[in-house]
């Protein structure tokens, strides 16, 4: 079954969202074990960021793959 791009839209920004609690929550671990100053302010425009990439991936490859089974 195809997907709308609405469909592919939402479904992004769901898996997006859940890897940016799990992103977060990872760095503000990671970081400091690492011995990376980061502060909460820049932890969370990092992980800002990397939410952009990753709907704006995840949303490209789930259009490629629906256009492809045309």
């Amino acid at each position: 079954m195809k997907q709308t791009k609405k469909q592919s839209s939402f479904e992004s920004i769901i898996n997006t969202v859940i890897g940016l609690g799990i992103s977060f929550i990872v760095q503000v671990i990671l970081y400091p074990i690492m011995g990376i100053p980061v502060t909460i302010f820049e932890n969370i425009i990092i992980t800002i960021v990397f939410f952009i990439a990753s709907f704006i991936r995840n949303f490209l490859i789930r259009r490629y793959f629906n256009k492809k089974t045309k």
